[in-house]
Parts: C-alpha cells; sequence; structure tokens
C-alpha cells in the first residue's frame, strides 16, 4: 500500500509541474509581444529518491525555478548602442531646422549679398538717380533684415531644444525613480529564494532607454542591485535611492541640475551622453559657432562698406556718412569685436541724397556731375574683400552652408547606421532571449502529453488502490 501512496504522489507531483509548466507557457506567449520580455521556463528537479525494498525508488518532480533567458553581452551591446542612436536622433530634427535656416535654394543670405552689392553696380550706371539710390537703400536693408531673420530663427531653435529637454525631464526622472522601485521590490524578492523575472525585464528595459536618452552606464553592486550613472560618474541610482533631473531657466538659457542626497550639481556637456548629449551639443556648440560665423560675416561687410561710403560723398556733396550703422563694441573685453554685430546691423542713412556714389577730389568741393568711381569701389567689395585673409563674403556664407549640410548628412549616415545596428542586436537578443510561437506550441503540446499522461497514472493507481480495498472485503 506505502509503494501506491508513493507512486500517487509521484502523479500528483507531475500532474502539478506540467500544469505551471503549461502557465508559464501560456504567459510567454501572451508577452509575445511585449517589449523587452525574456522567454521564461521551468526548471524541474527531481524529489529525493527514497530507499524502497533495498531500492531508490523516485518520489515526483519539483519545479525548481522559472528560468528567465537572458544574455548580458547582448544586452550591454544593446545599451551601448542605443547611447549612439540617442544621440543621432537627439540631432537630427535640429539639424534639419538649421539645414532650412542656411538654405542653398536662391532665397538665401548669399543672394541678398550678390542683390546689395549688384545694386551699387547699378548705380554707377547712374549715379544721379535717385530710383537707383533708393534700390541701394533697400538692398541694404533687406541685407540686414535677413540678417536678423537667420539670427532670429537660429534662437528659435535654440529655444525648440530647450522646450525639448523640458519636456524629457520628467520622463527621465520617472524612469529613474522606477530603476530604484525595481531594484527594492528584486531584491525582496529574490532574497527569500525566489525569482523577479518581469521585474528584472522591466529593469533593462528602462536601463537601454536612460542609455538612449541620457548616455547612462549601469553596474550591479554586491545586493545585485543595479547602479546607474551618467558618463561622467555623476550617480542617477544608487541602490533603492534614485536622483532628480531638474531643467532650471536661467534667462534666455535652460540649466540642466541634478539634485542628489541634498546636493545640486550642474550637469555639463561632459556628463551627457544619448539624446540629451546631441540636443545641449547643438544648442552650446553648434549654433554658437554658426552665430559667431554670421557675426563675422556681418561685421566685415559694415566695416569694409563703411570704409569707402566714409571716403565718399552724396549728391549734397557730404562725405564721412556711414551707410551702415557702426557695430558697437562687445560688453565684454573678451568677447570678439562682431559680437551681436548680425543682430544690430542695420542701413545708417535716411535720405537716398545721402548715398555716396561719387568722390570729391581737391581742390574741388562738390562731386561731379555722374561721378560713380565710390559706387564701383563698393560694388567691388563683394568680390575683393577678404574674410580671415582667405575668403570673400559668398565664400564664406558657402563655407557656413556646407558645414551645416555636411553635419546633416552626416548625422543622416550615422542615425542610419546605429539604427541598423540597433535592429540587428536586438534581432540578436530575440532570437537568444524572445518567444517563439511554435517552440512554445511545440513545448504545449509536451507538457499537455505530460499532463494526460499524468492524469492516467493517477487513474491507474486509483484503479489498483480500488482494487487492493475490494480483495480486504
Amino acid at each position: 500500500m506505502a509503494g501506491l501512496f508513493t507512486a500517487l504522489n509521484a502523479g500528483r507531483t507531475s500532474l502539478e509541474v506540467n500544469q505551471k509548466s503549461m502557465e508559464i507557457i501560456g504567459n510567454n506567449i501572451s508577452n509575445v509581444n511585449t517589449a523587452g520580455y525574456s522567454r521564461q521556463s521551468a526548471e524541474l528537479t527531481p524529489y529525493p529518491s527514497m530507499n524502497f525494498g533495498g531500492f531508490f525508488i523516485g518520489q515526483g518532480v519539483i519545479v525548481s525555478n522559472v528560468r528567465r533567458d537572458h544574455d548580458t553581452f547582448v544586452t550591454n551591446q544593446l545599451q551601448e548602442k542605443s547611447i549612439e542612436f540617442g544621440l543621432q536622433s537627439g540631432q537630427a530634427n535640429p539639424l534639419a531646422e538649421l539645414e532650412r535656416v542656411f538654405s542653398i535654394t536662391d532665397n538665401n543670405l548669399a543672394t541678398e549679398i550678390d542683390s546689395f552689392f549688384d545694386s551699387w553696380q547699378e548705380l554707377s550706371v547712374n549715379p544721379s538717380g535717385l530710383v537707383e539710390r533708393d534700390i541701394v537703400i533697400q538692398r541694404g536693408e533687406l541685407l540686414a533684415e535677413n540678417f536678423h531673420t537667420i539670427t532670429n530663427d537660429l534662437n528659435t531653435v535654440q529655444q525648440n531644444i530647450n522646450d525639448s529637454l523640458i519636456s524629457k525631464v520628467d520622463a527621465v526622472n520617472s524612469q529613474i525613480t522606477e530603476i530604484a522601485e525595481l531594484n527594492s521590490r528584486i531584491f525582496t524578492v529574490e532574497i527569500q529564494g525566489q525569482t523577479a523575472n518581469s521585474a528584472r525585464d522591466r529593469r533593462d528595459m528602462l536601463a537601454k532607454e536612460l542609455a538612449s536618452s541620457l548616455g547612462v552606464q549601469t553596474y550591479y553592486d554586491s545586493k545585485g542591485m543595479m547602479a546607474v550613472q551618467l558618463p561622467g560618474g555623476l550617480p542617477l541610482v544608487q541602490g533603492t535611492e534614485p536622483m532628480t533631473i531638474e531643467a532650471v531657466p536661467n534667462g534666455q538659457d535652460l540649466d540642466l541640475v541634478l539634485h542628489s542626497g541634498g546636493v545640486t550639481r550642474d550637469i555639463g556637456l561632459n556628463n551627457l551622453g544619448g539624446e540629451f548629449y546631441g540636443l545641449v551639443n547643438i544648442r552650446d556648440v553648434v549654433i554658437p559657432g554658426l552665430n559667431d560665423n554670421l557675426d563675422q560675416l556681418a561685421y566685415e561687410i559694415t566695416n569694409a562698406v563703411n570704409a569707402v561710403h566714409t571716403a565718399g560723398a552724396g549728391l549734397d556733396s557730404i562725405s564721412g556718412r556711414n551707410f551702415f550703422t557702426p557695430i558697437p563694441p562687445p560688453p565684454l573685453a573678451t568677447d570678439p569685436l562682431w559680437k551681436d554685430a548680425a543682430r544690430n546691423i542695420a542701413v545708417d542713412l535716411t535720405d537716398s541724397n545721402q548715398v555716396a556714389a561719387g568722390t570729391i577730389v581737391p581742390p574741388a568741393t562738390a562731386i561731379a556731375p555722374g561721378d560713380n568711381r565710390n559706387a564701383l569701389l563698393i560694388a567691388n567689395l563683394g568680390e575683393t574683400t577678404l574674410i580671415n585673409g582667405s575668403d570673400n563674403f559668398d565664400a564664406f556664407y558657402g563655407k557656413m552652408t556646407a558645414t551645416v549640410g555636411i553635419m546633416a548628412n552626416q548625422n543622416e549616415l550615422s542615425l542610419g547606421g546605429a539604427e541598423d545596428a540597433m535592429v540587428q542586436l536586438q534581432n540578436m537578443r530575440d532570437g537568444l532571449a524572445g518567444v517563439s510561437l511554435d517552440e512554445e506550441m511545440i513545448n504545449l503540446i509536451l507538457f499537455q502529453r505530460g499532463f494526460e499522461s499524468s492524469a492516467k497514472f493517477l487513474s491507474t493507481v486509483d484503479e489498483m488502490m480500488n482494487s487492493l480495498m475490494n480483495l480486504k472485503r
């Protein structure tokens, strides 16, 4: 009778194990489309054998663990590639906006520069013509307005980046807090000898997302908790303690600060990675560089034109007038002379008679009729004036446009390469740890048959026990 009880117990454990295994398979199938989910499977362990009549006979089976398919190497590779993908993705939209600002179409700053100097060429044909003089002033105003428009557009791109950073900070803080909570949950569960597979999947997913947005690095402490830190080493998660990132307005600028244990630290470019690095790099490095070049171009045009214009005289035979308003000195001694020149450039003349198309040559005291010498000198400035000793005005602007175009093109190529790498690694990860419906269906049939066999076995044992009981009657 004891042997039948042992067999009954073995059948019971087999029935329970097959049922539990089918539940695990059902969970896998239900999460087949869940991002970051890792396939789970039951690890089966036989009960210790028992000495029965000189023989060691097994007592059934037990689910000793629910294993999570996981490859640390592939997971780490995914996090690393997420940093590059996030960086290129963060730069994509701002660079597209900069391409629009520094367009290569017919209506760009180079066109306005050419039109301005062409108007002086047309004035040289009829230096006393009031219409031609009005056109020169209008072209100067359009040129100044174009400089203002580009400056405002660059400021708008910077503001859009700030708005984007503000919108992303809350999501990042939520992910940081959730990782700290998951650390606590995983530790509480696993210290009791159980497994927290779903929580680990979620934590890995959050780490990947933070790598894409902030370029974070992760490692595990002695308690198995995930520690998260910024590329420069500033901590974001330590054990169960989350830190907080805040976007603090600073005039027209936006600063990122980290609140850590009552201490506030500035987050500079060297402490960022991923999407945030791409956005801040465009805002703090690329756009200021373009602004500086634009200011230098406006400064050089203003000084070159004024230097020639002041030497000439208008129809009223008065000389010494500036065509453009002189650029004021920079507020700080360390600033370049052309600081904010693109924002401040403006036509200084108010009357077409003041346009200095001619030159008074002593002993003459008035402009000679038809004198166009000064107009010709200014018309030639567009081709002869060199910036930094190498480029005329058009070529200097062309270099700015080319720089933006090359950066945008490089970003497009890098983004495509990073995306391809992400897809390949994700496919590799899915092949190792993802759910295959075909494989799950095969396993489902396997455990279904095991369940049916266990039930049949229990039914047989039950019949044997009934037969034995009937013998006693």
